[in-house]
């Protein structure tokens, strides 16, 4: 019983230690901006990522995605999008977004705040 009680202190002390800045978030976004509006549902190179928590990837409506992007099958929540911007390529294989990813698990977490305080 103690084992499990350390075992969610540990995820509860991780969870909150990898708690995003949206303030920063946005700082890191600018690598994305070229690309991927966060606050205006408006298309660029990227679809835009207006309330892209809990979409489906490949599901944005007038964004022409890849093959592989469409049926990949996922939805974005904060693990699928951190997952994604950390390794882009690897995760879906085959995607068309040419940017190698974030490598700082601080910047995936504070641009994914930055993206949930943006909708």
């Amino acid at each position: 019983m103690a084992g499990v009680a350390l075992l969610a202190f540990g995820l509860l002390v991780a969870g909150s230690a990898m708690a995003g800045d949206a303030v920063k978030g946005e700082k890191v976004f600018k690598k994305c901006k070229a690309c991927h509006y966060a606050n205006k549902e408006k298309n660029k190179t990227g679809p835009h990522l207006v309330a892209v928590l809990g979409r489906a990837a490949g599901g944005l409506e007038g964004y022409k995605y890849s093959k592989a992007m469409t049926a990949s099958g996922l939805v974005w929540d904060e693990g699928t999008l951190a997952a994604y911007l950390k390794a882009p390529k690897k995760y879906v294989k085959g995607t068309k977004m040419a940017f190698a990813g974030l490598k700082k698990d601080k910047d995936v977490a504070d641009v994914i705040a930055y993206l949930k305080a943006a909708d």
